[in-house]
């Protein structure tokens, strides 16, 4: 007689602090390249370290949201099984080094960034470019969409908020593209604070505003980075939104291999992630979220910030190890 078998359950609970160790172990590598100049080694020394520590995990992981495409990424790429074989199926999302410029110029908001949920909980986004929208918690659904205009955005946002739109904050990646964006949200009164990368850090910010004095996050970045924004939310509160934006052909060639037909849809942040998942993320260089890494000739000291979806709890543990 057959025995038909069942996978294991995600226990979030269980593995969320071995996720834990996996962006600290990444963070702590590439703290010693803080402002050396090197990205691509930085970069490297983070990836070499997460993919030690998830090959630890009691997991059969596919990395859905990756370094990139398989030839284009020697290590973490898009398809790469991780973990011991043996566990729950699971999706994975993560960027060792969220600011690899960040990480190398020894600027503020470096993150390592890690996001896990049961096998298909995650929109496996092609490496394209997504408009993306998001505030934090507490707001009608729908308060802000894609479909209006930035200037629409800031004016909406101020009457949920029971405020000028001149008290409202927006956050957008100093991009040229961004241009008439920028100059229509400051037409409306509104405050636009610029960063140079780290847009998942930047969608963070949207969920803590009193510590971080940020409403909305709007502009267009990395479509893989917009689902790890979405997983942060989706345990921290909030509303997001995407939209894939294509340059040619060969990009939306890209969306029909991930399974993506209708090429104009508006994500949803529950879209984009679909079940509970957990998700960390350690600071590298100090930043609005996270302090970075604290090194001493015999110590490195490390804070990381930890959330279940499911429960909604947040914790920041701070990991203190002897070189």
């Amino acid at each position: 007689m057959s025995t038909i078998h069942t996978p294991p359950e995600f226990h979030d609970r269980l593995l969320s602090l071995s996720l834990a160790r996996v962006t600290e172990a990444a963070a702590m590598a590439s703290a010693h390249l803080v402002g050396r100049g090197d990205e691509k080694a930085a970069d490297q020394a983070a990836v070499n370290a997460m993919r030690v520590q998830l090959n630890k995990m009691e997991i059969r992981g596919v990395v859905v949201i990756g370094e990139g495409e398989r030839d284009e990424a020697p290590m973490l790429f898009i398809g790469e099984e991780v973990g011991m074989g043996e566990g729950p199926e699971v999706d994975i999302a993560l960027d060792p080094l969220e600011g690899t410029t960040l990480t190398a110029l020894d600027k503020p908001n470096a993150l390592c960034v890690i996001a896990m949920g049961p096998r298909n909980s995650m929109l496996h986004a092609p490496d394209v470019y997504m408009d993306k929208l998001a505030i934090g918690p507490g707001y009608p659904l729908d308060v802000v969409t894609l479909k209006m205009s930035p200037a629409e955005r800031v004016h909406a946002l101020a009457k949920a908020k029971g405020c000028a739109p001149e008290d409202i904050n927006v956050c957008v990646l100093e991009r040229d593209r961004h241009i008439d964006m920028i100059a229509e949200i400051r037409k409306t009164g509104a405050a636009v604070r610029l960063i140079q990368d780290g847009d998942v850090a930047g969608v963070m910010h949207c969920a803590e505003p009193e510590l971080t004095n940020i409403d909305m996050y709007m502009g267009a970045g990395g479509a893989p980075e917009g689902v790890l924004a979405a997983a942060a939310l989706k345990c921290m509160g909030g509303q997001m939104y995407g939209r894939l934006l294509f340059r040619n052909d060969d990009e939306k060639a890209r969306a029909a291999k991930a399974g993506i037909d209708d090429l104009d849809h508006i994500y949803t942040r529950d879209e984009m992630v679909t079940r509970d998942v957990i998700f960390a993320a350690t600071g590298v260089t100090d930043g609005s979220i996270l302090p970075g890494v604290k090194r001493t000739p015999h110590r490195y000291t490390t804070e990381t910030i930890l959330m279940r979806s499911k429960t909604g709890s947040v914790r920041r543990v701070i990991y203190s190890n002897p070189v």
